[in-house]
């Protein structure tokens, strides 16, 4: 199946695309620097989710998001249809590392996408390239809640030196030039939302369309995806959200 297509299935009941709530993505945008005119970009953007709601918190700002999956950007314009947002978000299917902007931006966000930029690092210099000198970067990434076990590290396909614990991801941020002015640590019914909501609506898809040729792989996937979680990450990997400025 599809890698993207994949993804924006399992996405289609949690199109913000992280471990954490709408709640605590509007306190978190709440704490960005407003301006009624801001100009917002959104790097790896799935279904645009951050980039709409940011929009919600600046009545005459304008976005861009950036996605390399036509499936999740489909999904992010008849979003931005119904929401009455189209005229204000601007989507580009491209990768994100190429992307040209026409100017600097008043805010920008990268949830859960520093992979793109091979790493936080990377990130924070391609994504920074992006804010204006005053702006606000608002960064989603993952960190070793717990001390990474062999499960873990297998379910996820990655080595300890992958992540961090939350501190030294702090650490990192600080010495690439930036500090946190506002963060917030996804909790455990978070992560248990995202998750199920995860499996949950890849499993439903599978279920409904029993004749599709995608449909064995999906529940495979599902299952496969749901016993990593539970036997293997979950309360181990964290995710952080950190609202960001220059030091």
């Amino acid at each position: 199946m599809d890698r993207q297509r994949l993804s924006s299935i399992a996405h289609s009941h949690h199109p913000i695309a992280a471990p954490i709530s709408g709640v605590n993505v509007n306190r978190l945008l709440r704490r960005a620097d407003r301006r009624p005119a801001a100009r917002i970009l959104d790097l790896g953007c799935g279904q645009a989710a951050w980039a709409m709601q940011a929009l919600a918190h600046y009545p005459d700002g304008h976005a861009d998001a950036v996605d390399t999956s036509h499936h999740a950007l489909e999904h992010a314009a008849a979003a931005a249809e119904a929401r009455g947002l189209a005229d204000r978000l601007t989507l580009h299917e491209r990768d994100a590392r190429r992307y040209v902007p026409d100017g600097d931006y008043d805010l920008v966000l990268c949830i859960g996408s520093t992979h793109i930029f091979d790493g936080v690092v990377g990130t924070l210099k391609a994504a920074g390239r992006h804010v204006n000198p005053d702006g606000i970067l608002v960064l989603g990434e993952c960190f070793w809640q717990a001390p990474p076990t062999p499960a873990a590290l297998t379910a996820l396909d990655v080595a300890p030196a992958d992540h961090t614990d939350l501190a030294g991801l702090v650490d990192v941020v600080e010495e690439a030039g930036w500090t946190p002015v506002h963060a917030h640590v996804s909790d455990a019914a978070e992560w248990d939302n995202y998750e199920w909501s995860w499996v949950g609506s890849l499993t439903e898809w599978a279920l409904d369309n029993p004749g599709h040729p995608d449909a064995a792989d999906a529940l495979a996937v599902a299952r496969e995806h749901r016993d990593g979680w539970l036997r293997g990450y979950r309360d181990v990997l964290g995710f952080v959200t950190l609202v960001l400025r220059r030091i």
